[in-house]
């Protein structure tokens, strides 16, 4: 392991309030590699909140309906006003909208780590106007996380009532005010459109450690078989995780209906996406 000193902001989410098995064995293996400062934007139990005593140096949980970039703010607040900030080589905003990690993530925060830009984004979305990083995993070095610019930009999070304006106000805000600012930023992955929900086996072959939640829902389930592939293909202790807690979100009858051998439903499912495709003028 590499002696870079990290700090992983962490957003996490749950409806009812639980700690569950994916989220502790994301957050245990994330801590490997350095400290965690956790916000989830729900109010749970503290007996829920130990479950992650032993891999987080803080813990907060309070519903503040600001999503994910309200859970990177209170998270940075309180490592900026323990004054623990300086001690970090690298910050990382991390979410739990995705499963995983399905294999050892070390060698992928390194390569993120020896890409040479102040940020960098496990995934760059492309697009002919407005590229930016997932904010989903960012990495972000010291000549971001401790200017006075990224202290504001963080402090202005507030409750939006659309999602799209959090998408365009945050998520892509959080590049637009690191180029504008001067500072240099980048992925590891890159990709058009939809790529990371529609396409996760691929981007897991390439070599990316994690699934986006919403693939085990997308388009009526269309990724069940790419899905499948993963969970047969990842740690088993990921799979394991995964499974129990897809189970409990999404119900046992989803997914043993998403992860089938039967090629006929396979197929039912997947011409059912192409039509509503399609439909929808490709979406």
């Amino acid at each position: 392991m590499s002696n870079i000193k990290r700090l992983f902001l962490f957003a996490g989410y749950d409806k009812e309030g639980i700690i569950d098995d994916a989220l502790i064995y994301y957050v245990s293996k994330l801590s490997k590699l350095g400290d965690i400062v956790l916000c989830m934007d729900c109010d749970c139990e503290k007996s829920e909140l130990k479950k992650l005593d032993t891999y987080t140096i803080h813990t907060i949980a309070q519903k503040h309906g600001e999503y994910d970039f309200g859970s990177y703010k209170r998270a940075f607040q309180y490592a900026r006003d323990k004054k623990i900030l300086k001690n970090y080589d690298v910050v990382y905003l991390v979410n739990d909208s995705v499963f995983g990690p399905l294999f050892d993530m070390e060698s992928t925060v390194l390569k993120m780590e020896n890409i040479k830009s102040d940020a960098c984004g496990l995934i760059v979305a492309r697009h002919k106007t407005h590229s930016y990083m997932e904010s989903w995993f960012v990495k972000l070095n010291k000549k971001i996380f401790m200017s006075d610019w990224f202290n504001e930009f963080m402090s202005s999070v507030t409750h939006e009532e659309y999602k799209y304006i959090i998408t365009v106000k945050y998520e892509h805000g959080l590049t637009n005010i690191i180029k504008n600012n001067g500072c240099s930023w980048n992925g590891l992955y890159e990709h058009y459109g939809r790529f990371t929900y529609n396409n996760p086996k691929r981007l897991f072959k390439k070599g990316c450690p994690f699934v986006k939640k919403a693939s085990f829902i997308r388009h009526n389930g269309a990724a069940g078989s790419q899905i499948k592939y993963i969970l047969n293909h990842a740690d088993k202790n990921a799979t394991n995780a995964i499974i129990k807690t897809a189970t409990r979100t999404y119900g046992e009858k989803y997914i043993n209906w998403l992860l089938t051998y039967n090629p006929f439903k396979i197929l039912y499912r997947n011409i059912s996406y192409a039509v509503k495709k399609v439909e929808n003028g490709g979406i």
